[in-house]
């Protein structure tokens, strides 16, 4: 097989060799409809990998015949932005549209970064597409978000992934020169996970592990010349999520040493730290919580100093953090009350709002009973007075009961106090 990837040898080139994503480029859809129009605007493109977020970029250059800029957030520094602006300043002409600077993985530049970006966005120097696997709303800077459309890209669906390896059977120069008996395709495509670049390149493993010019692609064999190859296949894919989990595990157990040691892992590797900062926050609140509630702010704080100060730095405050978490008394009362709550709101329904606690802003509901009968805490000793305060049908319903850890043993002791045994904290 070519040194080149199966992947970039059948890279569409236009709209109509586009795979997926029809409701932005099918016929009449807001992008496919900006592009042939002639009236593109910034925009950051947001989906899983391996869904054409970078191709669609290319094909978006080569039909408005524009210079394509690409930098790459992992590897690119404030000096590369301004070097690509300066350099989008001298090739501009009259009647020369303005050039297309493509920054793949736009949420991992800092916020130095995406301020240098501004100007040249904001006066039209560059077009700006970015792509993002992570939420942008919480990612890029408000400044320059507001000055991008967010498209979202969603998964290949199984018609997709069809029409993509038919294609690849179809037009590759190598892969027209085999016969295939293609038998199954329910293993290729699950493994492949709606990430074009993953199935292309599961085909290509499939593939060279036959010796002939006669391939059988089933669930049989794709599962079994996977797992003799799974270096090639997992590219840090499926190991990107075995670590993280074994990371979550080894906080939640209170293991120290295998915390710092999966962070290490997660950093040689190059994992984004955001998301490695992200994980541990969620895990102070669902794994520690009430038992230590100083952990949900030292988590927050890493996660806050992770994207001010970057890395190699923010290594020390992750592992500090990781460690602060592993070591902490352990908690999952309110995960499991938030949950608990949930399924008796699935459960019920909308239930309504007791009148005691409704708002009466008008004469009209203070006549029909709203507000009336409430009673202001503050108003009674410890700033409490006994009050149903949930729904008439499910009125002394338990959902958060403490943990014993000694943190949440004072808070049971406290609303047991208060409560006199309307709500079971076992």
């Amino acid at each position: 097989m070519p040194n080149i990837p199966l992947a970039e040898r059948i890279r569409p080139q236009t709209l109509d060799e586009y795979v997926g994503q029809q409701h932005l480029v099918g016929a009449k859809a807001v992008l496919r409809q900006m592009i042939e129009g002639d009236k593109l605007s910034s925009f950051i493109l947001w989906g899983p990998p391996g869904v054409g977020k970078t191709t669609l970029a290319r094909i978006i250059a080569n039909r408005q015949k524009r210079k394509f800029y690409t930098l790459s957030a992992v590897n690119a520094g404030v000096k590369d932005v301004r070097e690509v602006i300066e350099d989008a300043k001298r090739q501009r002409f009259f009647s020369a549209p303005n050039p297309i600077l493509f920054i793949d993985e736009i949420h991992r530049f800092s916020k130095s970064q995406q301020d240098s970006l501004l100007g040249a966005v904001e006066h039209g120097t560059v077009t700006l597409i970015g792509a993002t696997t992570e939420n942008p709303s919480f990612e890029v800077i408000s400044p320059l978000l507001s000055r991008c459309q967010v498209y979202v890209l969603k998964s290949l669906e199984a018609d997709d992934l069809k029409t993509l390896l038919a294609r690849a059977i179809a037009t590759d120069a190598d892969l027209k020169q085999l016969r295939f008996n293609i038998e199954e395709t329910e293993a290729l495509f699950r493994f492949s996970g709606g990430d074009a670049r993953k199935l292309l390149n599961v085909l290509e493993i499939v593939v060279s592990s036959f010796n002939g010019n006669e391939i059988t692609i089933n669930n049989s064999i794709v599962t079994e010349r996977l797992q003799e190859n799974i270096a090639l296949y997992d590219k840090n894919g499926e190991q990107h999520y075995d670590i993280i989990s074994a990371f979550i595990k080894s906080m939640r157990g209170s293991d120290p040493n295998a915390a710092v040691y999966w962070l290490a892992r997660m950093i040689e590797g190059g994992e984004d730290p955001l998301f490695i900062a992200r994980r541990m926050v969620i895990l102070a609140a669902e794994d520690v919580g009430l038992a230590n509630p100083n952990a949900l702010l030292m988590a927050q704080a890493c996660f806050d100093a992770v994207k001010v100060i970057g890395m190699p730095e923010g290594r020390i405050v992750m592992a500090q953090c990781a460690v602060y978490l592993a070591t902490s008394p352990k908690s999952n009362a309110s995960y499991m009350a938030v949950e608990a709550a949930i399924a008796q709101v699935r459960q019920s329904g909308d239930l309504p709002v007791p009148l005691h606690l409704r708002n009466a802003p008008t004469k009209l509901m203070k006549d029909l009973g709203y507000h009336k009968g409430y009673k202001y805490a503050h108003d009674y000793q410890d700033n409490f007075v006994t009050l149903d305060y949930l729904p008439e049908k499910i009125a002394g319903t338990t959902f958060y009961i403490p943990g014993d850890s000694p943190k949440e043993r004072e808070i049971k002791a406290r609303l047991e106090q208060l409560w006199k045994g309307k709500y079971k904290m076992n």
